[in-house]
């Protein structure tokens, strides 16, 4: 990788890590496709399997999704479950706590960009099942 991140930077496929524990129900893949600096965007891609979801989180400048594959869910705190599609595009607000993930009996798989600040780009929160 090039050392100056203002330039062009090409970051080739393979580097699949597991989810962080106590991020979601089951694990889940993901992998980082942009590391950016404070105000500067990150996006990853992550694969769940069937049923996993991920835990009540927000993030400080809000979220971008883009459903590449699967069959997903999402809700915002007090909002309804929406179901998600191949080609849906969904926007979370600054602090939005929200959740997705895959549903039931179909994989789910994303594109994510979100914007770092103060070092961050996620807050995790409870897992869904502790706030029912």
């Amino acid at each position: 990788m090039n050392a100056n991140p203002r330039s062009m930077t090409i970051r080739r496929p393979g580097n699949v890590q597991p989810s962080p524990s106590g991020t979601a129900s089951k694990p889940f893949w993901a992998e980082m496709l942009l590391e950016g600096g404070d105000g500067e965007m990150t996006a990853m891609r992550a694969h769940f399997d069937p049923g996993a979801i991920s835990h009540w989180h927000s993030h400080p400048r809000g979220q971008f999704l883009y459903v590449l594959s699967g069959l997903g869910r999402a809700q915002r705190d007090g909002g309804k479950v929406e179901t998600l599609r191949s080609g849906d595009a969904i926007w979370f607000a600054p602090g939005e706590k929200h959740w997705h993930g895959a549903a039931e009996d179909s994989p789910f798989s994303y594109l994510s960009i979100q914007p770092r600040e103060d070092g961050r780009f996620v807050d995790w929160m409870e897992s869904v099942a502790d706030s029912a």
